[in-house]
């Protein structure tokens, strides 16, 4: 995606792809990152840490994503932060598609 300024619907900006994830990079600077995805149901991605922040919104879909132990079950139009250091997975109950922006700090 080009820097200069325009409208665009992320959602429509990646497909959902059989039995896997998907991703796209919109922005990746020193100072953070944001990328789409997209997954289909069933898919996730397993319990690890990040050293930054992170916020999903989620765009489409649902999914279950567990921060410290904790479920929180999202939908379209919600969005959670990950805080840095704190063990974090996710599963999509649905095909579901997501923004994550990634806060380095």
């Amino acid at each position: 995606m080009p820097e200069t300024p325009q409208a665009a619907d992320f959602a429509s900006m990646i497909d959902y792809q059989p039995d896997t994830i998907a991703s796209k990079t919109i922005v990746k600077k020193d100072t953070g990152t944001v990328t789409l995805f997209s997954f289909d149901k069933g898919q996730g991605l397993s319990e690890h840490t990040a050293p930054f922040d992170a916020i999903v919104h989620v765009l489409d879909g649902a999914a279950d994503v567990n921060i410290s132990g904790k479920t929180y079950n999202l939908k379209a139009g919600e969005m959670i932060i990950m805080p840095a250091g704190e063990p974090h997975s996710l599963q999509a109950t649905e095909r579901f598609k997501m923004v994550l922006t990634m806060i380095r700090s």
